[in-house]
């Protein structure tokens, strides 16, 4: 039978928080890198936003269909497929110039032979790293669903989310250091490869709980103990549902909502914050190291301090979707405090990067929260493709941010009014994730779980 640990979910818990570590380490890179290769490419904000929105439409198309296929695959193979992909999609930016030459004739076949090469192959690399990623987190809320009760859904997820911003803290202590001594071709390989080193103990430690042979009799029994009356009809979708039904539940529009308007806050922060520290207070890649690092590992105690938060509520007798709720309306409010960045940001750089990161941690805080309520409320044959549609939402949302940002941040730099971009651009982060909880509470005012798929 193989030796068994106790409390092993907790480690499938950090196989899935260094995977997230490894995706937002390999989607951060480029921003990372823009003032350096805005600098050799002559980019301006509009062309880099269509390199970073190429990255988020393709994930959100992907993101789509990546539930499905991880539904169909099953977490083991399709988290294997996913990884190698963005891996893979990773290192290509190395080979972002030779890629765009090689597609110029293709370009001018299409009328668009004008767009620089740089950007053409960025655009190519970006799609492909973002190909693979759209996998990560509907496999990752799948095996959460997996191996915990709802009890404890939100803190594993928010152990595995805080993923993200131990990657978003490793990106700058290691990309611009790498691309100084070895050039930022080498950080996009060095980085990018090591997702396979992860893909070596996902393939060793994971195997769906019915089939671990690490897991002890009485913590599966522990795992299995809250799940739902659907559950002995969903014994890895032993019923089959058209992905379309999906669409018919204020349920998955009520999660779809809440991702399409708060992911553009994220995005817009991830992508656009070094920019920002360049744009208002000339910093380069490496000044701004520690500014980016104290921002993010602000975040990361708001992912985890998120995920714990409902139960706060749910240990006062609310069922896990009412805590939630409760738990997401509050975390709503903190990001108000983005507003004043700007208007106090003369006094220190440190002063917009300390407030952004307290709107960054309650956005991480929220993603923590608005994911588990898929698991709450949808069997566990639809929760992947739950999450992609949802996921699909918020990369559209975006690509609009990130599109409306660069090109507001060009119209204002025209006019010798930058800030005024920026102004704009923090007062919708600020707001959005109220609009979010408000429309989210509308659609669904009280839990309601599906039974009918």
């Amino acid at each position: 039978m193989g030796h068994k640990t106790v409390g092993y979910r907790w480690t499938i818990a950090f196989l899935l928080f260094f995977a997230t570590t490894i995706n937002y380490l390999d989607r951060q890179v480029l921003s990372l890198l823009y003032p350096m290769l805005q600098e050799e490419f002559k980019w301006t904000n509009s062309q880099y936003a269509n390199i970073a929105s190429a990255f988020q439409f393709t994930y959100a198309i992907c993101l789509l269909f990546a539930g499905s296929v991880i539904d169909k695959l099953g977490t083991k193979r399709g988290f294997i497929l996913a990884i190698i992909i963005w891996s893979v999609g990773a290192i290509v930016h190395a080979a972002a110039i030779p890629i765009g030459n090689m597609l110029l004739p293709v370009l001018g076949w299409v009328g668009l032979a004008t767009v620089p090469v740089s950007v053409v192959g960025f655009v190519v690399s970006r799609s492909l790293l973002a190909l693979g990623e759209a996998g990560n987190f509907p496999a990752a809320i799948k095996v959460t669903a997996e191996y915990f009760p709802k009890k404890e859904r939100s803190f594993a997820t928010g152990i595995f989310n805080s993923g993200a911003n131990i990657g978003a803290v490793l990106a700058p202590l290691s990309v611009p250091w790498i691309a100084e001594k070895w050039g930022w071709q080498m950080a996009f390989v060095i980085i990018g490869a090591v997702g396979f080193i992860w893909l070596i103990f996902w393939i060793i430690y994971y195997d769906p709980p019915e089939f671990q042979k690490r897991l002890s009799s009485s913590e599966l029994k522990y795992i299995k103990q809250e799940d739902d009356e659907w559950s002995e009809g969903d014994k890895q979708s032993q019923t089959k549902f058209k992905w379309s039904s999906l669409l018919r539940y204020k349920q998955t529009w009520a999660f779809s909502l809440g991702k399409f308007l708060t992911d553009g806050v994220w995005w817009f922060f991830l992508f656009w914050l070094p920019a920002f520290l360049k744009e208002t207070y000339g910093m380069n890649s490496t000044e701004m190291m520690w500014p980016l690092v104290v921002l993010y590992s602000m975040v990361m105690i708001g992912s985890v301090a998120g995920g714990w938060f409902p139960v706060f509520f749910m240990r006062n007798g609310d069922n896990p979707y009412e805590g939630r709720l409760k738990a997401m309306l509050v975390i709503a409010v903190f990001p108000l405090v983005v507003l004043f960045a700007q208007p106090f940001g003369y006094i220190s750089h440190w002063v917009p990067v300390l407030l952004i990161g307290i709107g960054a941690s309650a956005h991480q805080a929220w993603s923590a929260n608005i994911f588990t309520t898929v698991s709450d409320m949808f069997p566990k044959k639809a929760i992947a493709s739950v999450v992609g549609i949802g996921g699909m939402a918020g990369g559209i949302g975006g690509v609009i941010t990130t599109k409306v940002g660069g090109a507001m941040f060009d119209h204002y730099k025209s006019l010798g009014h930058i800030e005024t971009g920026y102004k704009i651009m923090f007062s919708f982060c600020a707001i959005a994730y109220l609009i979010a909880w408000a429309c989210m509470k509308i659609l669904v005012p009280k839990f309601k779980q599906i039974d009918d798929l």
